[in-house]
């Protein structure tokens, strides 16, 4: 039992809380401007610094947004999941 489980267990005596999970990020290819702010920031190297700046998703760590939020061009975004659910921003 993870910690998550034994909180929510505790927290909720039985009800299990509605879990929506980071599954991906997604660099939208119109967006970008390829200045690269997200190659120094993320503290995993996720993100490859040669261009097309491809993202290695098994390196990511969930909770950490610091890409999401220094893109200036918000050329970056999640993908979550819920269940077997994947749910994705809708595209412009």
């Amino acid at each position: 039992m993870n910690m998550l489980e034994m909180f929510s267990g505790a927290l909720f005596e039985g009800v299990s809380p509605m879990m929506v999970r980071r599954d991906h990020l997604l660099r939208n290819p119109d967006r970008c401007t390829h200045n690269a702010i997200c190659v120094p920031v993320c503290p995993t190297g996720s993100w490859l610094s040669t261009p097309p700046y491809k993202f290695d998703s098994s390196r990511c760590l969930e909770t950490c947004r610091l890409c999401l939020d220094a893109c200036p061009t918000q050329a970056i975004y999640g993908v979550f999941r819920k269940g077997e659910k994947l749910l994705s921003p809708k595209q412009e």
